[in-house]
């Protein structure tokens, strides 16, 4: 058995779910949420889950009230409008109470069997534990994207090399506490993760195939997660620009001076194709470095002004509070 809760902990576990497009597969994903519960000592009666509607363009909030009304544990935010599953699940883990918090996709490829593995991981010491699949079952282009996302995360982030990124994660409540104070508009969770946690664990657990549907994360959210953790949480691409600069700098000069020696040797020398050469280097790299320094000052701006990260429209289930410090829709 777990040991008594410690303040100001209000249960051993919260769940939280980012729910798009999801409509027909929740009654099953919450429904095996509960059994899975019910069949653990240490969890039953000690859970809640927080799913959060990203505003999903299907019947999935009508399903979520239902829902909540019929599992008490369990608690529904509505966004007003759609902003991707990091920063939902941020909204959703403002709301969280447990000592331990495992966060979860909505297409049951995330087994509810699996979460007390996750939870007794966090529980035996860990900070962050990340699940690990033998085999994935995303389309071919998500997975050479993760791979992309792996090797850009450990140059970025300092991601250790044989840790997986896994959206099937469980968290402990100081690591929880540290990344929700993060109030800037563009959110990329893992980033923040790494940045609170020291000790990080993995399990290995099998990923199975979306029960329906096709998921809501396409090439354009996925392209924007990339471009939030590359230069919201890092400096690496300004540094980077300036190794182009130097460089195209380097090579312009190398061309020069090949051409001044072929002039000094007697040589013929063709001005307008040199001058193209030197010019197209360092147009490159000044375009490069601007590109960089634009997209910085980009998300400056917007987190100067206040973007917010979501707007609440409407919360049913136990818990109705305001997922603070981000604004809540106060219109019917």
């Amino acid at each position: 058995m777990v040991p008594d809760l410690p303040s100001p902990c209000a249960v051993a576990l919260s769940i939280v779910v980012p729910v798009y497009g999801s409509a027909t597969i929740l009654p099953e994903l919450v429904q095996r949420i509960s059994a899975a519960l019910a069949a653990d000592p240490d969890l039953n009666g000690r859970t809640e889950a927080i799913f959060v509607c990203d505003a999903s363009p299907d019947d999935s909030w009508r399903v979520m009230q239902r829902l909540a009304a019929e599992y008490p544990f369990l608690t529904c935010l509505r966004l007003r409008r759609n902003v991707g599953q990091h920063p939902a699940l941020l909204a959703g883990l403002r709301l969280a109470t447990g000592r331990v918090v495992v966060t979860m996709d909505d297409d049951l490829q995330h087994a509810p069997d699996d979460i007390p593995a996750l939870y007794r991981t966090v529980m035996a010491g860990a900070d962050v534990c990340y699940v690990r699949y033998a085999r994935q079952r995303h389309a071919t282009w998500k997975r050479w994207g993760s791979r992309f996302n792996d090797a850009a995360a450990v140059w970025l982030l300092g991601k250790p090399k044989n840790l997986y990124l896994s959206s099937f994660r469980a968290l402990d409540r100081v690591v929880v506490d540290e990344i929700t104070r993060f109030t800037g508009p563009f959110v990329y969770l893992d980033g923040l993760i790494l940045a609170a946690a020291v000790h990080i664990e993995t399990v290995a657990l099998e990923h199975h195939p979306r029960r329906e549907g096709a998921g809501g994360y396409g090439l354009k959210k996925s392209v924007a997660l990339w471009a939030a953790m590359a230069t919201g949480f890092s400096i690496a691409p300004l540094r980077l620009s300036l190794f182009l600069g130097m460089a195209a700098m380097a090579a312009g000069s190398l061309a020069a001076a090949l051409l001044i020696g072929i002039w000094l040797k007697g040589g013929s020398v063709d001005g307008s194709a040199a001058l193209i050469v030197v010019a197209s280097l360092l147009a490159g790299a000044q375009l490069a470095g601007l590109g960089f320094i634009g997209e910085y000052l980009g998300r400056l701006s917007l987190a100067v002004n206040g973007k917010p990260q979501y707007v609440v429209a409407e919360t049913v289930g136990a818990r109705r509070r305001s997922p603070s410090p981000v604004a809540e829709d106060q219109r019917p």
